[in-house]
């Protein structure tokens, strides 16, 4: 019989676009690393050019890329990614982060992976989790602008799943809007364990990274889900990814050209009624330093935030877009392209170098276990 302790720990992170994985995935992969264990990082999308693996990588981690769907449709590659890292750097640990609008992960993912790979993985519970403006927006705690119905239910499903739903970025509530927010996600989602964490401030991650750490997957029925719903409600989000190279006629501070770059898109969203459900950025000076620019912005009525900043200034880069809204993939397209051409003159020139927007094809899981037993 297999020792457990001998076995690699498979963790998965889910979320809806924009709740904060990727600096949550770093932050437990530092913590992992720390005390001494290989750490490999897996990260998913629809499309190419993801800007989490770019800045999981800028920090140093293995991180394996798999693209064009969601880990439910690409079991086998989430399992050759696995093999990729195992190769180079045999890891104690996998962190996975799927898709922000892919739900039923336990049952096409954990399930599967526990029931045909658990000789040789530990799976974890699934931790999902959620930007606290936006909760509130879906449990009705806040009048604000949020998703259509059949996003909304995707959301929803993906809290319904967790085993531990994780409320980050806690340090944008005060202590009662905190406790509405825990008080009705608990009474949601009873079966749930609520933890509030804030992973940019490095607030209370200690419980959550010991939980994820300790405990098993649960085993069970699996939640019951309209997979026609949840196609149509994929479908409404745009997806849109692109390259481009900075030209610049003199020494520019990248910052100011990644802000201006974002206040300009989201001027043009708000303008159509886009909901923004992540938009992402990065900038490479191509200098050989391995810093990297990285700019968030979660929501329509969010600030563009800096994960990391650039310490020069710099004449030419390359920028990679990721752009998740819920609207039509070309007006994200015309968005995008009116957006750059505003934010050129004659020191500043931006060219495209790769476009590609879309909306998510219908989600087909390879494998799909409503019930897992307690044997494997």
């Amino acid at each position: 019989m297999t020792n457990p302790d001998a076995l690699a720990r498979y963790i998965m992170i889910g979320g809806f676009l924009g709740a904060g994985k990727s600096t949550a995935i770093a932050r437990l992969a530092e913590h992992l690393s720390a005390r001494g264990l290989r750490v490999g990082l897996i990260t998913n999308d629809q499309g190419n050019r993801l800007v989490d693996t770019l800045n999981l990588a800028s920090r140093g981690f293995d991180v394996e890329e798999i693209p064009g769907g969601c880990f439910c449709c690409r079991f086998d590659s989430l399992m050759e990614a696995a093999e990729n890292l195992s190769r180079e750097t045999r890891p104690d640990v996998f962190i996975a982060e799927p898709v922000g609008s892919c739900t039923d992960l336990v049952a096409s993912v954990s399930y599967p992976l526990r029931r045909i790979y658990g000789d040789q993985y530990r799976v974890a519970p699934l931790s999902v989790l959620v930007d606290p403006r936006r909760a509130r927006r879906v449990l009705g705690l806040s009048d604000e602008r949020g998703f259509s119905e059949k996003v909304t239910y995707i959301y929803m499903k993906q809290l319904e799943e967790a085993a531990m739903i994780v409320i980050n970025k806690r340090d944008l509530l005060d202590d009662a809007e905190y406790a509405q927010l825990a008080d009705a996600l608990r009474a949601r989602f009873p079966e749930a364990e609520v933890i509030g964490i804030s992973a940019r401030e490095g607030w209370e991650l200690e419980p959550w990274f010991d939980a994820i750490w300790d405990r098993e997957l649960p085993l069970g029925e699996t939640m019951p889900l309209d997979y026609r719903i949840y196609a149509e409600g994929e479908a409404l989000l745009g997806w849109l990814n692109a390259s481009l190279k900075l030209r610049a006629a003199a020494l520019t501070a990248g910052d100011s050209l990644l802000q201006n770059l974002a206040l300009a898109v989201q001027k043009r969203l708000n303008s159509l009624h886009i909901e923004i459900a992540h938009f992402k950025m990065t900038l490479d000076p191509l200098d050989g330093s391995g810093e990297i620019a990285v700019l968030n912005l979660v929501g329509s009525d969010y600030r563009p935030e800096f994960t990391q900043s650039l310490m020069d200034p710099l004449q030419q880069g390359e920028l990679i877009v990721n752009l998740r809204a819920e609207g039509d993939p070309e007006q994200l397209r015309a968005v995008l392209e009116d957006a750059v051409a505003s934010c050129q003159n004659d020191v500043v020139r931006w060219e495209l170098d790769h476009l590609e927007c879309f909306r998510p094809g219908e989600p087909k899981p390879i494998y799909r276990m409503a019930h897992a037993e307690a044997d494997v």
